[in-house]
């Protein structure tokens, strides 16, 4: 008879004991926990050792001028167990001149595209990542549009684009 996975619960407390700077909380039933930058990785190993068996999504917010904000971008990474239905939210705080985080694409091979977006409009780089380059962006655009101090007007960006004539599209 298989062993019965863990509930949240248990997985939070799991994590807490092996890694103290690991927070959690959780509101209308769902779980979030965040684990600082540096032990995120073998954080994520623990959880997929645990039965969190899909990375649903990889996402960033930026909180540049977020009032009582202490770090300035928030990747947010959702997992689900299939067998059991669980879901937790794992976030992982990074700051700038140069915020990045270890890639996960080891652990799910499905965060290739979904690290490669957030690279690509946030400009967060994935230590490890095996093929980091722009995914939504031309390769020639040099700015990350999502983040917050991207001017609404643009930065003048077209500039460097050829100009296509009608005659020679």
């Amino acid at each position: 008879m298989p062993a019965t996975p863990p509930a949240v619960d248990e997985v939070v407390a799991t994590l807490t004991a092996r890694f103290a700077a690991v927070t959690h909380s959780t509101f209308r039933g769902q779980t979030r926990v965040v684990v600082p930058a540096d032990v995120a990785f073998a954080a994520f190993e623990l959880l997929q050792g645990l039965g969190f068996d899909l990375l649903v999504d990889v996402s960033c917010v930026d909180y540049l001028e977020y009032k009582g904000a202490k770090h300035r971008y928030g990747l947010v990474y959702l997992l689900a167990n299939t067998a059991t239905n669980q879901r937790l939210t794992v976030r992982v705080f990074v700051d700038d001149p140069e915020p990045a985080v270890q890639s996960v694409v080891p652990l799910w091979e499905g965060a290739n595209w979904l690290e490669r977006e957030v690279w690509d409009l946030f400009g967060i780089r994935f230590e490890g990542h095996p093929d980091l380059r722009r995914l939504v962006m031309p390769e020639e655009f040099t700015a990350h549009p999502l983040r917050k101090d991207y001017p609404l007007q643009g930065r003048g960006e077209r500039h460097n684009f050829p100009v296509i004539t009608r005659d020679h599209s």
